[in-house]
């Protein structure tokens, strides 16, 4: 019972990393300490879904179930939990390329507002 609540906590948190590197430049919009852990996040986002790796929280999650008597899974946390409600089963290298893209355009759609926003602000006390 313990490692299936371990394993459930760490699909949570892996969701929340992922929604973290598609979204945090909104908290980097808000609070610029952010800035320091959106980064790289990003960078691990994009390296992952680019290279064909799996994120090691899935390695850990299934690692878990393993130890809760239960079947892990093969796919990664992308593939296996989130494109079944979203995309088609047939995920294939083209679809991870559109996700990496999706993270790129949402966050640097996010970052250039942040930045035309700043350079307006500091261009109006002239």
């Amino acid at each position: 019972m313990l490692y299936r609540i371990a394993a459930d906590t760490v699909l949570v948190l892996h969701l929340a990393f992922i929604l973290f590197v598609l979204f945090g430049g909104l908290l980097v919009a808000w609070k610029r300490g952010f800035l320091a852990l959106h980064l790289p996040a990003v960078a691990w986002g994009v390296f992952v879904e680019l290279s064909g790796r799996f994120c090691p929280l899935t390695g850990v999650e299934n690692a878990l179930r393993g130890l809760a008597g239960e079947a892990g899974y093969e796919a990664g946390f992308i593939e296996h939990h989130l494109l079944p409600l979203i995309y088609p089963a047939w995920l294939s290298i083209p679809v991870q390329y559109a996700l990496a893209a999706v993270v790129v355009v949402v966050n640097g759609s996010i970052y250039g507002a942040l930045l035309w926003r700043r350079r307006r602000r500091s261009g109006a006390g002239r």
